[in-house]
C-alpha cells in the first residue's frame, strides 16, 4: 500500500497527484470516488466553487478526466478497468439547478448535498456513454451504500445528532458494511464488462427517472469541462 495525497477541493491538488501518480507509470485498473462531505455550511472551495458541488462532484470529475487515459490503457478486452463512483439515495430528491450549479440565489445545505450527489450519477451515466463510443475497455459504475455510521454526519443538527448516537447500532451500517457495494463493483466477476448501473446492496436498482436524461447529461458535462478549464471532447459524440 502506497499513499499519495490528493485533496479533492482543491484542483491544483488533483492536477498534482496526477502528475506523482502518472510519474511512477504504474496501471490504474480501479478508481474509486469516495470523497465527500454533507450538510456543510455555506462556504466555497479554493477555487470559489460552493464545496458540496465542488468537492463532491467536480472533484471527482477532474480526476476521473485526467486519469482516463491511463484507464484505458490498463483495461484489457477480458478485464475492463473500472470506475465506481459513490453517490447516494439522497440523489432521489436532488434537482440540478444548470443556471445555478453554486447554489449563490437560494442556499441550502441539504439541496446543495442532493445536487451533487445527482450529478454524479448524470456525469457516470454520460461517461459510459462516452467509453462505449469510444470503444474503451473502461466501465463506470454509481453505487449508493446506504446510510452508514460515520463522521459525514457532523454537520447535522444536534438532535439529530443525539438520535444518531442512540440507534445506529440499529439502523445504520458499519463502515465496512457500507464500503461492500464499491467493492463488489469493483472486484466481482458479476460486473466485468457491465457499465452504467446504479447498485444498491450488491445489486442492480433504479436511479431518479432524472438521471436518464440524455440531454441533461450532456448539458452538465459541457458545463462541467467550462468550469474547471478542461476540453470538452465529447461535443463530437452523440
Amino acid at each position: 500500500v502506497e499513499f499519495l495525497f490528493c485533496d479533492l477541493a482543491s484542483m491544483k491538488s488533483i492536477r498534482q497527484f496526477v502528475q506523482r501518480f502518472r510519474a511512477k507509470n504504474c496501471p490504474l485498473h480501479v478508481l474509486v470516488n469516495n470523497a465527500g462531505v454533507m450538510l456543510v455550511p455555506e462556504r466555497k472551495t479554493e477555487d470559489g466553487f460552493e464545496e458540496h458541488f465542488g468537492l463532491n462532484y467536480l472533484g471527482h470529475f477532474l480526476l476521473t478526466n485526467l486519469l482516463l487515459d491511463t484507464l484505458k490503457q490498463s483495461g484489457t478486452h477480458s478485464h475492463n478497468a473500472r470506475i465506481i463512483t459513490v453517490s447516494s439515495a439522497t440523489h432521489y430528491v436532488g434537482k440540478l439547478h444548470l443556471n445555478d450549479l453554486q447554489s449563490r440565489c437560494s442556499y441550502s445545505p441539504h439541496g446543495a448535498y442532493a445536487q451533487s450527489k445527482l450529478a454524479l450519477v448524470l456525469f457516470t451515466y454520460r461517461l459510459q456513454h462516452l467509453l462505449t463510443a469510444n470503444g474503451s475497455h473502461v466501465t463506470a459504475n454509481v453505487v449508493d451504500p446506504g446510510v452508514v455510521n460515520t463522521d459525514l454526519y457532523r454537520h447535522v443538527f444536534w438532535v439529530v445528532k443525539v438520535v444518531k448516537w442512540m440507534t445506529a447500532w440499529l439502523f445504520f451500517k458499519t463502515p465496512e458494511e457500507g464500503a461492500s457495494t464499491s467493492i463488489y463493483a469493483a472486484i466481482s466477476p458479476e460486473m466485468e464488462g457491465a457499465g452504467g448501473c446504479y447498485l444498491y446492496n450488491e445489486e442492480r436498482t433504479k436511479s431518479a427517472d432524472i438521471a436518464y436524461d440524455e440531454e441533461l447529461q450532456r448539458k452538465l458535462w459541457t458545463e462541467s469541462c467550462k468550469m474547471i478549464g478542461i476540453s470538452d471532447e465529447s461535443s463530437r459524440v452523440p
